[in-house]
């Protein structure tokens, strides 16, 4: 018997995801990461005394659960005594928490790991002005009623402002969307370009969505928003949207000369997602049929500065390297759409020539086949929950595999700081 342990998804399940603030905006992170992995627990009749760890992605964490993973390892289906880890690699965290899954199994110090990520972006935690806050600082330290009083009477209407996390860099104080719109004008992205990738992506998801394609990665949530809701699919998929809907749509990060709109973009949105993962031979010993091994994975980062989003360019290859294949041999890709700019950008750039050099390769990395990418739409129509969205991916493509019995699959996502994710599946 061979002694090599590869690590293989057995089976992975999420949430419908939404946009923020809406079914699920009374929800918090935990809430969302628990049930979705209590419904995978349910669903593979997994022991829960089975799993070595879990391993949760999340980006805006909250200060009252800073461990998501935690709080998901403390489900009454689970041993208190599994270990837990949270992640955050930006947009790729959950991706993150499916390569830490693999390297543990990898190493033999896990056998069974719970890897996925969360993100509910209408619980995010809203921050007190600085002259605020250090007034409330003062007030704590005060010992008499009139110290307290003298604090309290340094407030103005304008400390009362609440001050909400930002989506940006603060290396360089742009927002992705920013970048998106700066990868749009220097590698000459037309409007009409990102709005036909939109509507592909809309398209798409909508049809898997009616044919049932994507219902067997979703559970149903019984209780949205009020409690008298049960939500079954994604609700940021519009399948009767159209170039010319798209089209109307103002920029929104260049208001006179951009292309990037909320059209083309993908939407803050609530969500999560969750693999369960096992060491190949110990799942057949347990009776599961793996989906896919996870091959390889790599992650690079570009200067933020630059074009923030090109990271998944150096990340793909480096990738197919260390699984020793190529592009040709893909079956099926995943590209997170985080702006149709950046998918565009990065595609282009695989294909290219003069990037090939950039590289240090001798041929392009690959000319993506859109036959046989985000077949079931992507991020812009299905909603990105920052953290959770690797996960969704992952699962997404390791069921596609195996409907269409393909040997390789590419899974490729751009992170904020300048990051890129990939990460090759092979059938088994």
């Amino acid at each position: 018997m061979s002694s090599v342990r590869r690590p293989a998804i057995v089976a992975g399940l999420r949430t419908p995801f939404a946009r923020s603030g809406t079914v699920f905006r009374d929800l918090t992170a935990v809430q969302l990461a628990r049930r979705v992995t209590q419904e995978l627990l349910e669903r593979t009749a997994l022991d829960g005394r089975e799993v070595s760890e879990v391993a949760f992605g999340q980006v805006v964490a909250s200060v009252l659960a800073p461990n998501v993973a935690r709080e998901v390892s403390l489900l009454p289906q689970l041993p208190r005594t599994i270990p837990a880890v949270s992640l955050n690699r930006a947009c790729a965290s959950a991706g993150q928490a499916i390569s830490y899954g693999a390297d543990q199994i990898r190493l033999g110090h896990a056998e069974v790991v719970l890897a996925g990520g969360v993100e509910s972006l209408s619980d995010i935690p809203i921050l007190h002005s600085k002259p605020f806050t250090q007034i409330l600082l003062d007030v704590n330290k005060a010992r008499t009623l009139g110290q307290r009083l003298a604090a309290f009477a340094r407030v103005r209407p304008s400390h009362l402002i609440p001050v909400s996390p930002a989506i940006a860099q603060p290396s360089t104080g742009q927002s992705m969307g920013q970048s998106a719109e700066k990868m749009a004008k220097e590698n000459g992205i037309t409007r009409e370009a990102q709005d036909r990738l939109a509507l592909m992506s809309h398209q798409r998801a909508h049809a898997a969505t009616i044919s049932g394609r994507l219902a067997e990665e979703i559970a149903p949530w019984f209780g949205g928003r009020g409690m008298d809701e049960v939500v079954t699919t994604d609700n940021i998929v519009r399948g009767d949207t159209s170039l010319e809907a798209l089209a109307k749509l103002k920029p929104v990060f260049d208001r006179r000369y951009g292309s990037v709109t909320a059209g083309n973009a993908s939407s803050l949105t609530d969500g999560a997602a969750v693999c369960l993962m096992m060491e190949e031979a110990r799942a057949r010993s347990l009776g599961y049929r793996p989906l896919a091994v996870v091959r390889s994975y790599a992650v690079a980062a570009v200067d933020p500065g630059w074009q923030l989003l090109m990271g998944p360019v150096y990340a793909v290859p480096l990738a197919l390297d260390r699984a020793g294949i190529t592009w040709r041999e893909l079956g099926l890709v995943e590209i997170h759409e985080a702006f149709a700019s950046q998918v565009l950008s990065n595609v282009e750039a695989w294909g290219s020539k003069a990037w090939a050099a950039k590289l240090g390769r001798a041929v392009p990395v690959g000319e993506v086949d859109w036959e046989r990418t985000n077949v079931h739409g992507g991020s812009i129509a299905i909603g990105h929950p920052f953290g959770a969205t690797g996960a969704r991916i992952a699962t997404t493509l390791a069921n596609e595999m195996v409907k269409r019995d393909v040997q390789f699959g590419l899974i490729s996502i751009c992170a904020q700081g300048g990051m890129g994710f990939a990460m090759v599946l092979e059938r088994v």
